[in-house]
């Protein structure tokens, strides 16, 4: 699942002409369900999104950056369902949204991360948007601060792989290691391995 966070001072959807939802200070959440998303992707990410520290600790002298959630600054959230959010241009210039889950599972992961987001804060400051409508998004951007959080991030190269050398058990391995290989492929491990965020939490 792939949301981003946009801190706001208002924000408002309308459909057809009509203003269905609007908040004030708080965050608009554009939500996108992948093919591959569970249950458990949008629990995670509902907790995730109502504990991002995306606002200062006023009552700090000088303030204290990056210390408060939403829920600590009595903000409200507004979700709105994009599944452009998960498009890929990677192949020519037209939008690839192969990665975006069918309509159906879209929208029942959706409206249980909706129901979670609601669960978890109060449910009368939690506004939605209307799944797979035609959507007017107004919105004031506080700062701006806009931030992607994903709940499934690109997978790691294996660190123990010293790509393409031969394995210790391949009997017909020759036993000959060039030890420039060894230094760039050594290299390319210490370049390449990132740890995912939340074992930095």
């Amino acid at each position: 699942m792939r949301t981003v966070l946009q801190r706001v001072k208002t924000a408002s959807v309308t459909v057809d002409g009509q203003q269905i939802s609007q908040i004030g200070k708080g965050l608009l959440v554009l939500a996108a369900i992948s093919k591959d998303d569970t249950e458990k992707d949008v629990e995670a990410m509902a907790g995730k999104i109502l504990k991002a520290k995306l606002w200062d600790d006023e009552d700090k002298e000088p303030p204290a950056r990056w210390k408060k959630g939403v829920a600590e600054i009595g903000g409200e959230v507004l979700c709105v369902s994009q599944f452009t959010l998960l498009a890929s241009v990677k192949k020519g210039n037209k939008p690839d949204f192969h990665q975006s889950a069918s309509g159906v599972k879209a929208k029942e992961l959706y409206q249980a991360f909706f129901k979670k987001v609601q669960d978890t804060y109060k449910p009368d400051k939690v506004k939605d948007g209307l799944f797979a409508a035609m959507m007017d998004v107004a919105l004031v951007n506080d700062g701006p601060v806009t931030i992607q959080i994903d709940t499934q991030p690109p997978k790691m190269p294996d660190p123990t792989s010293l790509g393409g050398m031969a394995s210790p058990s391949d009997s017909t391995a020759s036993t000959t290691v060039d030890v420039n290989d060894l230094v760039n492929n050594m290299t390319r491990i210490t370049k390449e391995f990132q740890f995912p965020a939340e074992l930095l939490e």
